[in-house]
């Protein structure tokens, strides 16, 4: 008898085996890059209000969680500091403190974990006044040029302490080849840069201004992250970066810009990240507590559409409990 239906997808799909054999994308430990909150003082561990079961860690507290995290497998950590107004102006001046929190924060890590990579944010926001990426003028504007020297001095200062990479997460035109130059003066080139390439202006980020306190005082960052509708403009904007001397370029946020990173998957020959950013994080785990979805599987469903996608690799929230379940 002739099978009516000489091509059956489904023998692909008979058994657990045959599925994992047949499988075309797989997320790896690899692949997974932890964001980390550290905060001033000691012994201190504070519980995220909008990002339940995300922490900012003294540097104590944070080294004793990397301690577990490592040794789940994971190999890369992205570090952001929370400091206290106290420490903030409008020209950022802590970012280049040597004894300032980050700066203290990425010897103590790197001291303690030197296999473990270290990628260090590379903006104004967390140190400055106001609250935005850029410097502020007068009448309210954000100045890109004036910005620029205060950019590359904190990345110069990052890669003093022992950053491995630096992450420019600004948006600022031209910032990447101001950095590299600034960087390579100071025989930093082996410092590699990931630049945040396509950020939109997204409403998926409010848990992480929680995390950070740093919500801009006034106005919003629409006149330098990008519009969430438009897609050739992340092309341009990845094509500048490459261009500047960029060693990886990222797309944040990743979930709801699945097409962005295909695309620029397509035309980048560098390594792709992309950022399941807070407020995705935030979704999945608030309806996972609602009983609307199981958390594990939504998770890693959704790292392998990011890694499907064309990302070689992926900044997330849940990269513990993910390593934990790859191995």
């Amino acid at each position: 008898m002739i099978d009516p239906m000489p091509s059956r997808p489904r023998r692909n799909r008979s058994s657990a085996a045959m599925r994992d054999l047949m499988r075309e994308i797989q997320v790896n430990k690899t692949d997974l890059i932890y964001p980390v909150f550290v905060r001033e003082g000691a012994g201190t561990s504070e519980e995220i209000g909008t990002m339940p079961g995300i922490h900012r860690h003294s540097l104590d507290h944070l080294v004793r969680h990397l301690d577990e995290v490592v040794e789940l497998g994971v190999r890369a950590v992205a570090l952001f500091p929370v400091l206290g107004d106290d420490r903030k102006d409008r020209t950022a001046s802590e970012s280049v403190r040597e004894e300032g929190l980050m700066q203290t924060s990425i010897r103590e890590l790197k001291s303690r974990f030197p296999d473990l990579l270290l990628i260090t944010d590379v903006a104004m926001d967390p140190y400055s006044s106001d609250g935005h990426d850029g410097l502020v003028s007068d009448d309210g504007q954000i100045l890109n040029d004036e910005t620029l020297p205060i950019l590359a001095d904190m990345a110069v200062s990052q890669a003093r302490a022992g950053a491995d990479i630096v992450a420019p997460s600004d948006m600022m035109d031209g910032r990447v080849a101001v950095i590299r130059d600034a960087l390579d003066d100071e025989g930093f080139t082996n410092v590699s840069i990931c630049s945040y390439s396509a950020k939109y202006a997204s409403a998926f980020y409010g848990p992480f201004r929680d995390a950070l306190d740093s919500a801009p005082r006034s106005g919003d960052k629409k006149t330098y992250q990008m519009d969430p509708a438009n897609l050739n403009e992340a092309l341009r904007e990845v094509e500048l970066d490459i261009a500047e001397g960029a060693d990886i370029v990222m797309v944040k946020p990743a979930g709801a810009y699945l097409d962005v990173i295909s695309e620029i998957a397509g035309i980048s020959p560098l390594p792709i990240a992309a950022y399941q950013v807070s407020g995705e994080f935030a979704m999945i785990r608030y309806a996972s507590q609602a009983g609307a979805i199981d958390e594990e599987a939504a998770m890693l469903e959704s790292l392998v559409a990011i890694k499907r996608a064309g990302a070689d690799m992926i900044f997330t929230y849940f990269a513990p409990e993910a390593a934990k379940l790859l191995s």
